[in-house]
Parts: C-alpha cells; sequence; structure tokens
C-alpha cells in the first residue's frame, strides 16, 4: 500500500483544520454544551461554503475526490472534537445515496454535499449486536414500502431532512431511505455521555423508498458500515493525536518534588505506550482506508482498524485523564471532552470484543 497523503488530502485536511481551528473554541463548545442537539450550525456552514463537504463525494454529486480525502477530513474534526455530521451525512449517507442511489437520491446527495440538506444514518438496534442483520423490517405495500422498528443512538436524527435506514425484508437485509418528519416517525432525543446529538427513531410503517436494488442490499449495508467504521477510526485517530499532545504539554509544565511529571518513569512509559497506541491506530486506519478506496477486499483490515479504535482509544483516553490528576476528573477541563469523544468512538459500531469476534470469524475460514 502507498501511505504517501495526496494533494487533496492535504488540501482538505489543512482547509479542515484551519476553519475549525478558528470557530471552534472553548467559549464555543461550552456555547454547544446548552443547546438542546449539540451541533455547531456555525462550523458546517463554513465547511459548507468553503466546498469541504462535498469535495469528496462522487461526481456529479460532489468534487470527485473519495475515502482517502473523507478520512482526512474525519480526522481533523475528531482533532478538535467538532460537532457536525461529517460522519454520517457525508461519508455515510450521502456517499451511499450517490454510489446505490436512483437520480432523485443523487440529488440529495449532491444537497447534502452543498450544505443545503443534513442527512443521517440510522443502523443501532436494542439487545442487536450486529447492524449487517436488522431486526426493523420494511414491507411492499403496493409500489412503496413501510418500515417498522425501532433505532437507536441515531446521530443527529432531529436535525436531518432524511434518513438513511437498514431493513430486512423478504429478499434480505436492505437500505432505505426515509424523510425524518413523515407520518409514522417519530424522534426521541437521547442523553449520552458525551452529551452528542443522539436519538432513538421508532418507525411505524412509516413510507421508505429502496436505496439501489434489493439483491444488491447486502452488498451496500456492508460497504455503509465499511466506511464508517474507517471513519469512526480516522474521527478516534485525531481524538487522540490531539489528546496525547495535550497530556504531553501538561506533563512538561507540571512542577511535581521540583521535577516536571513527564521525567519520572511511570508517567514516561504511559505516555510512550499512549505514542504506540495511536501510531498502529495510524497504521491499521490508513490500510483499511486504502484498501477500501482500491476497491481490495478489506473485512479483516476494517476490523482491525475499528478494533485498535476501541482498544487504543480506550487506554490513550483513560491516560489522558491519570496524568492529568486531580484536574482531569474536572468535567469543565478539556480533556474531559476528548476522554468523552474517545468512549464513545470506541463503542460506536461495536466495541473491541465485537471487532476481534469479526476478525476470529474470517481467520477461522482462512484454510490452513
Amino acid at each position: 500500500m502507498d501511505f504517501t497523503l495526496t494533494d487533496a488530502q492535504r488540501d482538505l485536511a489543512g482547509l479542515t483544520a484551519e476553519i475549525a481551528g478558528k470557530l471552534v473554541t472553548a467559549e464555543r463548545q461550552r456555547e454547544l454544551d446548552s443547546a438542546p442537539d449539540r451541533f455547531d450550525d456555525r462550523l458546517w456552514s463554513a465547511l459548507a461554503a468553503a466546498g469541504v463537504l462535498g469535495a469528496a463525494l462522487p461526481e456529479p454529486a460532489g468534487g470527485g475526490f473519495g475515502l482517502l480525502e473523507q478520512m482526512s477530513v474525519l480526522r481533523e474534526l475528531g482533532r478538535h472534537v467538532a460537532a457536525v455530521p461529517y460522519q454520517t451525512s457525508i461519508v455515510g449517507a450521502a456517499d451511499t445515496l450517490a454510489e446505490f442511489g436512483d437520480t432523485t437520491q443523487r440529488e440529495l446527495a449532491r444537497r447534502a454535499g452543498a450544505g443545503e440538506t443534513i442527512l443521517g444514518v440510522a443502523l443501532a438496534e436494542a439487545e442487536n449486536w450486529d447492524p449487517a442483520q436488522p431486526t426493523t423490517t420494511a414491507v411492499a405495500d403496493g409500489p412503496s414500502w413501510l418500515l417498522t422498528g425501532t433505532k437507536i443512538t441515531v446521530p443527529f436524527a432531529a436535525l436531518t431532512s432524511h434518513l438513511l435506514v437498514t431493513a430486512g425484508t423478504a429478499a434480505g437485509p436492505a437500505l432505505f431511505l426515509v424523510e425524518t418528519g413523515a407520518p409514522g416517525v417519530t424522534v426521541t432525543r437521547e442523553l449520552v455521555v458525551d452529551e452528542s446529538a443522539q436519538s432513538q427513531v421508532d418507525f411505524a410503517a412509516a413510507a421508505a423508498q429502496p436505496v439501489g436494488p434489493l439483491d444488491r442490499g447486502t452488498e451496500a449495508i456492508g460497504r455503509l458500515l465499511a466506511r464508517l467504521s474507517v471513519g469512526i477510526a480516522a474521527t478516534q485517530l485525531g481524538t487522540l493525536e490531539r489528546g496525547l499532545e495535550l497530556v504531553s504539554e501538561y506533563a512538561r509544565e507540571r512542577i511535581q518534588f521540583d521535577r516536571p511529571i513527564g521525567s519520572f518513569q511511570a508517567v514516561a512509559q504511559r505516555l510512550a505506550d499512549a505514542y504506540i497506541d495511536v501510531q498502529g491506530l495510524r497504521l491499521t486506519m490508513w490500510q483499511a482506508a486504502w484498501r477500501l478506496a482500491a476497491g481490495l477486499p478489506a473485512e479483516a483490515e476494517v476490523h482491525t482498524a475499528k478494533f485498535w479504535a476501541a482498544d487504543a482509544g480506550h487506554r490513550v483516553s483513560h491516560t489522558i485523564v491519570h496524568v492529568h490528576g486531580g484536574v482531569g476528573i474536572d468535567t469543565d477541563h478539556i480533556v474531559q471532552r476528548y476522554f468523552t469523544a474517545a468512549k464513545h468512538n470506541e463503542f460506536a459500531l461495536g466495541g473491541a470484543t465485537d471487532h476481534l469476534r469479526g476478525l476470529g470469524t474470517i481467520l477461522a475460514d482462512v484454510p490452513a
């Protein structure tokens, strides 16, 4: 594989970092804490105006760049713990509609890339650990479809115009597009640890449109889950990189017994372990992203990247808080934002154990 970043990756990452660096301030973060939905509309509008949102969508929905460029944007958003739905609206819904949707659905993807609407992805279900096998159902009703079921922790659902929903049909799992404000759709905000905008969405015979042919449903869901999993790993990479920078700065500045605490062996070892963890996540994330972008088999690499996002995320996030000592548990301190964001990324779309099981299944099927 080639680890060299493309010009578009560097440019989009730099532009995203510049915009987020100006707008995502401590004061703005505190302001968002009291909002009904933790959504940074100023940052989202600025990213749209700069062309960041649509740049990495396939033509004609966007600028024609792809997954690697999307991961570069997500990494920068993770570094700023930015409260915007780039992962779900662009990487998830818009990219999938551009690939599998009909003309109308592709136009919706273009509008999302232009910042004219926000799309969402509804995957998780209570007591169902396999998003590829949904318990939500869709049944044909003449030329249309009716969707019934419940999805939990749907990001930014209250702000979306449409949701991309996984559902089971007589022909197998498939993707459906549902208007969030349509009859039979109920959105209830949920309270989660990192205070991000999450909702439960109930579907009661809600009108839905299939996305792509039903016989390609498993393919579409697999592609969506793979890209979202690597997207979480990219976001986690940015979050842990910045968190490690913060704790390293603190370890150099905090004096105890007339010495910086970073000079103590136990602290230095934990920081060194955290550095290795971040490097492992960086390697596995880019490996999975590159293989997906190149159209190569990447199931094992995706599981590996998400495992590192979860396992390394757990260790590094706790190191960030522990080395900060008493101030690390202060919910007003900046490291708490990185801690809770890392914990969210750890469990989104499955924790470490879930992806180890997936990886083990793949390895067990390999002939000796």
